[in-house]
C-alpha cells in the first residue's frame, strides 16, 4: 500500500489539532526574558521569551492586550499566560498569551512606576508648575463620587470651617472602567466656565485597584493642564497615586483637603479680635499724641495774644531795618573813601596838575604833542595849553 503524501498546510493543520488537543498546553504559565517586543497598528503585540536555553515565539492580541496596566520593555522578566499552538501559515509553534505580568512585582506597581517615570521627565511633577491655593476660596468643586461618605466629610467640614465658601459637586465614577474619563471630562468643564476657585480631586480609601483611576495618565494630564489649583485627595495617608504627584497640593485624605482649602473661620475671629485690640490702641496712643500736641499749640504766644505777637514782628523788623541801614552806610562810606583816594592818585599823575605851576601843553599839527623842537618846521600851527585856556601860535624859526 503506496505511504499517502501530504502538503505542508496537512501537516501544519494536523500538529495544530495535535497540540490543541493538549491539556498540558491549553493554559500555560511561562517565565521568560521578553525580547524583540513590537506594538503594530493594529493593535496586535509581538515579542520573543527567552531564556539562556531557548527562545519562545509569542502573540498577545488587542482584546488581551487593552487590559494590560503596564508597558511591556525588552530586557523585563514576566510571566505569560496562555496555550500553545502552531500558526499553520508559518508552521511555527507560538505563545497565545492572555495575561502577562511583570515578575516579582505586580502589574499595577509596574505601571505606577513606570508612569510616574514617565511624567517626572516630562517635567508635570516640578515645583514651578505647582498653583497657590487661594486664601479665601468663593466657590470649592468637589470632583468625586456624590454617594461615598468622602463627600459628606468634605462637605460638613468645609461648612464649619467657613461657611462662605459654595461647594460645587461634580459627580464622577471613581473606579471601574469610565472613571477616567469622567474625572478628565469634570476637570475639562470646571475650568472652560471658570466654576470654582479651588478643585479637589479624590475619593476614599480602597485597594490598588480601586484607586487606580487616578493613576491614569490622562487623568494625571488633565489635572496639570487645570487653570484653577487642584488638591489631590485619594484615599487614606499611606496611599499615593500619580494624581498627588501632578496635582498644585496633596492632602493626605478627603478631610484633610477640605480643611486645606477652607480658612478657619475661629482662628479668623481670634486673629480679627487681635486686630481690632491692636486698632483700638493705636488709635488711643495717636489721640493722646494728637491731644498733647494740641495743648502745646493752645500755649503759644501766637494763640493766646496775637497782638503780642505781631509786636514782637514788628521789634524784630525795626532791629532788621537798623542793621540794614548800618550796614548800608558802612559799605557807602568805604566806597566813598576809595574814591577820594583813587581820585587823588588820579591827579597826583594827571599832567594837567602841571599846568597850576605855569607850564604849557604845546601840541602841533593832528593834535601831536610835542616833546621836541625838530618835530616842527617855521610856519607850523602851534597850539598851546595853558591853566587856563589855549593859545595858538605860529613857528617862526628853531633852536
Amino acid at each position: 500500500m503506496a505511504q499517502p503524501v501530504l502538503s505542508v498546510s496537512d501537516v501544519n493543520q494536523y500538529i495544530k489539532i495535535w497540540m490543541d488537543g493538549q491539556p498540558a498546553l491549553a493554559r500555560i504559565l511561562v517565565r521568560g526574558e521578553v525580547s524583540n517586543y513590537r506594538k503594530y497598528p493594529s493593535g496586535h503585540h509581538y515579542f520573543t521569551l527567552k531564556d539562556a536555553g531557548g527562545v519562545l515565539r509569542a502573540v498577545m492580541f488587542r482584546a488581551e492586550a487593552a487590559s494590560l496596566r503596564f508597558a511591556p520593555e525588552d530586557g523585563m522578566t514576566v510571566v505569560a499566560g496562555g496555550r500553545v499552538s502552531v500558526f499553520p501559515r508559518d508552521g511555527q509553534y507560538q505563545l497565545y498569551c492572555a495575561t502577562l505580568s511583570p515578575e516579582g512585582i505586580g502589574d499595577l506597581t509596574l505601571a505606577f512606576e513606570q508612569l510616574k517615570k514617565k511624567l517626572l521627565a516630562e517635567g508635570l511633577f516640578d515645583n514651578a508648575h505647582k498653583k497657590p491655593l487661594p486664601r479665601f476660596p468663593r466657590m470649592a468643586a468637589l470632583v468625586t463620587s456624590p454617594a461615598g461618605a468622602a463627600v459628606r466629610d468634605m462637605l460638613r467640614i468645609m461648612g464649619r470651617r467657613w461657611p462662605l465658601c459654595r461647594v460645587l459637586v461634580a459627580p464622577v465614577r471613581v473606579q471601574g472602567e469610565e472613571a477616567e474619563h469622567e474625572i478628565c471630562r469634570a476637570i475639562a468643564y470646571l475650568n472652560r466656565y471658570r466654576l470654582a476657585d479651588v478643585i479637589i480631586v479624590g475619593r476614599g480609601g480602597g485597594s490598588m485597584e480601586d484607586l487606580w483611576a487616578f493613576n491614569k495618565e490622562s487623568v494625571a494630564r488633565a489635572i496639570f493642564a487645570s487653570e484653577i489649583p487642584v488638591v489631590s485627595a485619594v484615599g487614606h495617608e499611606p496611599d499615593v497615586t500619580v494624581a498627588d504627584f501632578v496635582a498644585d497640593v496633596r492632602a493626605a485624605t478627603p478631610t484633610h483637603a477640605a480643611e486645606l482649602v477652607t480658612p478657619d473661620q475661629s482662628e479668623w475671629r481670634v486673629y480679627g479680635d487681635i486686630c481690632a485690640a491692636r486698632l483700638g490702641q493705636a488709635v488711643g496712643a495717636l489721640l493722646r499724641t494728637r491731644r498733647e500736641r494740641l495743648a502745646s499749640l493752645s500755649a503759644k504766644r501766637a494763640l493766646t495774644g496775637p497782638a503780642v505777637y505781631v509786636q514782637d514782628r514788628r521789634m524784630l523788623l525795626d532791629l532788621t531795618h537798623q542793621r540794614l541801614t548800618g550796614a548800608a552806610s558802612g559799605v557807602l562810606h568805604r566806597r566813598k573813601q576809595g574814591f577820594v583816594e583813587l581820585v587823588a592818585k588820579l591827579d597826583t599823575l594827571s599832567p594837567l596838575s602841571v599846568l597850576t605851576r605855569g607850564y604849557a601843553i604845546a601840541t602841533g599839527p593832528g593834535g601831536k604833542i610835542l616833546k621836541e623842537a625838530g618835530a616842527v618846521r617855521p610856519g607850523d600851527p602851534v597850539r598851546l595849553r595853558l591853566m587856563r585856556g589855549e593859545v595858538s601860535c605860529v613857528v617862526d624859526g628853531g633852536g
